[in-house]
């Protein structure tokens, strides 16, 4: 009897040494048996492959041999902290150098095998290939590093909202481009108290947090450390993958300066270089937003004796005679009321009001003109001829600035300095 209980118990252990070697060999990542002085007693195929060395080679080298030189001391100091008893064991991401000079990036997870008395006889490692994690590791951290940059030149920063919690909060940069650096973050009632209340629609959120869109883009003024600045806010939906609205992501980035320029361009389209008046283009853009109420008065206006200024004083003299007058015609207008510069020295006036109204500020223009415009010491008589029309319903622009032309050319057939003015109803 103890005969055959001996015999089984020796089955055991070699079913036992089978089955351990079976795995050791097969294992789908790198194992390694490992003396006390460190160097490989046995390895499996896998571990041979990460070396790049074949395993009847690999046999009785010391692991540093293998080892980038820049990780064998780290390796070492944990090596010898379990054979002094100080731990079990470690883990530790290191570099192996092939033959040809490939780095190989392995993470490696160590233990020490202990005799019946506890002493180290061996150590058993298993080492996993992660070349390609440390690759995708390298190629986040260029990402970061770029975005960090990119954001370090961008004026504004990103917020975002969680969708079921409704919680918002805007990042460290935004919060510091607001408030300063020393600000904290801010919620959404305390960004929206920053948003100028005209332009409360341009950051409303309702849309996103529906689902009813996915993104969008938001114009709006927010006050900042800087003062009140123009936000262009870019605004992202994520959903799960039920197709749920999750969360909203915003970036937020200052575009004042940009703005600025647009509204100086669309401005310089509108208005004439010289004078600022509105030219044509914004005579006519700024006449289809007007409201007939009593009706309206066309009036043309030519300068009397412009040229002989130009042509006996020069350019520069008949340039400060044409800025002179666009001012003498603005302060004889009320603020909504247009004035415009058409031409070299013809100007058309658009008044609101009955007929009696227009003729009044045509009387008034060629009275403010009767003074002598001075210029250093020259004083230039630049007096004005005014043709103008009235008409109760809001007409084209066009045929009544054509009629008005005709009356001005009556008004300077007659002497110059004087006006017609046609009052009855204008139908377009």
């Amino acid at each position: 009897m103890r005969l055959r209980t001996t015999r089984e118990t020796k089955d055991d252990a070699d079913r036992r040494l089978a089955l351990f070697d079976f795995a050791f060999d097969n294992a789908p990542i790198g194992i390694a048996l490992v003396d006390i002085d460190g160097s490989i007693l046995r390895g499996n195929e896998a571990f041979s492959r990460l070396v790049g060395l074949p395993l009847a080679e690999l046999l009785g080298k010391h692991f540093r041999d293998f080892t980038h030189p820049d990780d064998v001391e780290a390796d070492l100091f944990q090596f010898r902290q379990v054979l002094h008893g100080i731990r079990d064991g470690y883990t530790i991401e290191k570099r192996y150098v092939r033959p040809m000079g490939e780095i190989v990036h392995v993470l490696i997870h160590v233990a020490a095998m202990r005799d019946s008395q506890g002493e180290v006889v061996r150590f058993i490692s298993q080492i996993e290939d992660i070349t390609r994690h440390k690759e995708h590791e390298r190629q986040l951290a260029e990402r970061a590093a770029l975005l960090e940059l990119a954001l370090e030149a961008v004026r504004g920063g990103f917020w975002q909202m969680d969708i079921a919690t409704g919680v918002f909060e805007t990042s460290d940069r935004l919060a510091q481009f607001i408030g300063g650096p020393t600000a904290a973050r801010l919620d959404l009632e305390r960004y929206l108290e920053k948003v100028n209340l005209k332009d409360g629609a341009q950051a409303d959120l309702t849309p996103l947090i529906s689902g009813e869109m996915d993104q969008n883009v938001g114009e709006y003024r927010l006050d900042t450390l800087a003062g009140e600045r123009w936000m262009r806010c870019d605004r992202r939906l994520l959903r799960d993958q039920d197709g749920r609205p999750t969360k909203i992501v915003g970036m937020a980035i200052d575009f004042t300066e940009e703005r600025r320029q647009i509204e100086e361009l669309a401005r310089s389209a509108r208005t004439d270089a010289l004078t600022g008046l509105l030219n044509r283009r914004g005579l006519e853009a700024s006449y289809a937003g007007m409201t007939p109420g009593e009706g309206l008065s066309i009036l043309v206006i030519d300068l009397d004796g412009f040229k002989f200024v130009n042509d006996s004083h020069g350019h520069a003299i008949g340039d400060a005679a044409l800025l002179e007058t666009a001012r003498r015609l603005t302060m004889a207008v009320r603020p909504e009321d247009l004035v415009s510069r058409t031409g070299g020295d013809e100007f058309v006036v658009v008044v609101g009001g009955t007929p009696e109204v227009g003729m009044a500020v045509a009387e008034r223009i060629v009275q403010v003109m009767r003074s002598p415009i001075i210029v250093g010491d020259i004083a230039a008589d630049v007096r004005v001829s005014v043709g103008g029309v009235w008409s109760a319903a809001k007409c084209e622009l066009a045929p009544l600035i054509t009629q008005a032309d005709v009356l001005l050319y009556e008004a300077k057939a007659a002497g110059k300095d004087s006006i017609r003015f046609r009052h009855e109803t204008l139908r377009s």
